[in-house]
């Protein structure tokens, strides 16, 4: 793990609105993530959890503070050199999966490569190649999404993300639609990734269960950070293997 914050939150606050109806969705946060960390943010409905998400991924912006990603201050950059950002260095994983159903699974992986510029031939060979991390066979790749289970899918969504090669892999509520089952093994991947490759993981949920699967806990109660836990990392050793 680097000494290096992937992520550095300085005193940020988010408001949405303003005058006397304004609503704090963050308050006066400091956060940092080094490098090859696994974070999960938890806490009830309303407390702050994907707003604190969005501000890390750039999709939005704070009211005051700073938000820093990859050595890059995101207020210094524009709105185009955040999406950039985002392609090249940040993968991003919804509860709602987000695929295009009338695409192909391989499809799906490949069209964030294709915003990147990188040639079909190659985008290919790296789709196949993140499926296969997630565990997605070849038979289901000229398949649609809608064909599949919703763990599949989620996996599916997992691949796209990491299909880019980020430095960061962002997760809100990925386990949210899926049974015990497949959440666990939602949990168990990102789990993996993290360990075995050094990834970078912050997994905002409401579930106590998947946030126990990162060393690190954050707690947030009205916007505001009320806990934060670190436990004992497990060694590579312990971690589930990958499961088709």
């Amino acid at each position: 793990m680097s000494d290096a914050p992937a992520i550095v939150l300085d005193r940020v606050t988010k408001h949405y609105g303003s005058g006397p109806g304004a609503v704090a969705a963050v308050v006066d946060v400091n956060l940092q993530v080094p490098s090859g960390e696994f974070v999960s943010v938890i806490g009830p409905s309303g407390s702050g959890k994907s707003t604190l998400l969005n501000l890390i991924a750039g999709l939005d912006t704070p009211t005051s503070g700073r938000v820093i990603v990859a050595g890059h201050d995101l207020a210094g950059l524009s709105q185009d050199e955040r999406s950039d950002l985002r392609l090249q260095s940040i993968g991003i994983i919804f509860q709602g999966y987000n695929l295009f159903p009338e695409f192909t699974v391989e499809e799906n992986v490949t069209c964030p490569l294709e915003f990147l510029g990188v040639r079909w031939r190659e985008a290919r060979r790296r789709a196949g190649e993140a499926l296969q991390r997630v565990g997605i066979p070849g038979a289901a790749w000229n398949r649609t999404p809608l064909e599949l289970s919703g763990g599949e899918q989620q996996r599916i969504a997992i691949a796209r993300a990491l299909a880019t090669r980020p430095k960061l892999l962002l997760a809100d509520e990925p386990t949210g639609n899926l049974d015990s089952h497949n959440g666990k093994v939602v949990l168990d991947l990102l789990r993996h990734l993290n360990v075995a490759e050094e990834l970078t993981v912050v997994l905002v949920t409401h579930s106590a269960f998947a946030a126990s699967y990162g060393p690190r806990t954050i707690e947030l109660g009205d916007g505001r950070v009320v806990r934060d836990v670190r436990a004992p990392r497990e060694p590579s050793s312990r971690v589930v293997p990958l499961r088709s």
